[in-house]
């Protein structure tokens, strides 16, 4: 997996890559929590170039909206698609997340 990320004030957006295994959530995790440390308030994650995510993607993605909320912020998820977004309604994540079509 690959990611970059662009902040702008307190929010930034999270641009996610190819597929998101075990070791990948890890990385993106601590990514994450170094962002809402540094008093991002709104995370954006742009999943519209992402083709797998596994079940470890999935919890990082719950725990970060968790702590999201903790803070008074948000976490938005942005062009979910193909196998990601079928994964997160299969799980019924869709009722959690705050989903945007791009």
């Amino acid at each position: 997996m690959k990611h970059s990320i662009k902040v702008s004030g307190n929010q930034a957006t999270v641009f996610l890559n190819d597929k998101i295994y075990v070791s990948d959530a890890a990385l993106l995790r601590v990514d994450l929590l170094e962002l809402i440390d540094q008093g991002i308030t709104e995370l954006r994650i742009d999943l519209s170039k992402l083709t797998y995510i596994d079940s470890s993607g999935l919890g990082t993605l719950v725990s970060i909206n968790k702590r999201t909320k903790e803070k008074k912020g948000r976490l938005i998820l942005i062009g979910a698609q193909g196998l990601p977004m079928e994964l997160i309604k299969r799980t019924r994540l869709d009722k959690v997340f705050l989903l945007l079509n791009n």
